[in-house]
């Protein structure tokens, strides 16, 4: 974009620089209403904006060549002009629904990966107290825009750090990273995402969903980090649950009586 609006300004300065002199040289007294260059100024740019109020008119065929090529451009030009603005501000509009806007949000709440048991955890957050009023980031590429107005979104897979800084991580309070089937080993991604988040995240505490709470990388996590079977996950949704995230953030419903932490 850079480039084409480069472009266009060259394009408008050579036609300025360029229409204006043989206008000058041609028009300069023999039209009436050429007196100094000023008024050759004012030609060329009513003219280039097809404005054209009238009261400067060529009269010698190498004016009306100049008034010609002057209008060409100014159309071309003008009119992209007016789309790349258009675009422009269509994409800032945009930027948080297509999730490419920088979040600054503090103390909130991060999910990577938008899954079905990220779902079921995102309408479920309301009987969190602790997590109910916080805002809500989630980071994935499985959608491609903000799959829930009232929160924010990233673009992104979880394991960039791009996306996790832009998700605003090293700020965030709870991380919730959960395990995408579809690489080939879900368990060794999602490690691998979550050794990447203790790092940017040196005070959240952070639950993360494995196929197997047994792996033997698990030991490298530390405390602040707590474990969910996929299966214990799944049992709870079938069974009308929710995940029990601790007596931090207990819920204020008796419906949180899964034990889920491996």
């Amino acid at each position: 974009m850079i480039r084409h609006l480069r472009f266009l300004l060259l394009l408008l300065v050579v036609s300025l620089i360029g229409t204006t002199w043989v206008f000058w040289v041609h028009e300069h007294g023999v039209n009436p209403h050429i007196r100094s260059y000023q008024d050759v100024l004012w030609w060329w740019f009513v003219s280039s904006t097809t404005v054209g109020y009238g009261d400067i008119a060529p009269v010698t065929p190498q004016g009306r060549l100049a008034a010609v090529v002057t209008i060409i451009v100014g159309i071309y030009c003008y009119t992209n002009f007016i789309t790349i603005t258009a675009d422009s501000l269509h994409g800032l509009t945009n930027r948080r629904h297509l999730g490419t806007a920088p979040v600054h949000a503090t103390g909130h709440v991060v999910i990577c990966e938008y899954t079905a048991f990220a779902d079921e955890l995102i309408q479920a957050l309301p009987l969190y107290p602790g997590l109910a009023r916080r805002e809500v980031v989630i980071v994935t590429d499985l959608v491609q825009v903000r799959p829930y107005p009232q929160h924010h979104f990233v673009r992104g897979v979880p394991i960039s750090p791009a996306a996790l800084r832009q998700a605003n991580i090293g700020a965030a309070e709870v991380v919730f990273l959960y395990a995408n089937i579809r690489y080939l080993d879900p368990d060794l991604k999602t490690l691998h995402t979550c050794a990447r988040i203790l790092k940017l995240a040196p005070h959240a505490t952070i639950f993360v969903e494995l196929n197997n709470p047994q792996h033997e990388l698990t030991r490298h996590l530390g405390e602040r980090v707590t474990i969910f079977s996929s299966r214990d996950l799944l049992e709870a949704v079938m069974k009308g649950r929710t995940p029990d995230l601790g007596p931090r953030f207990a819920q204020n419903t008796s419906r949180s009586d899964l034990n889920c932490p491996a």
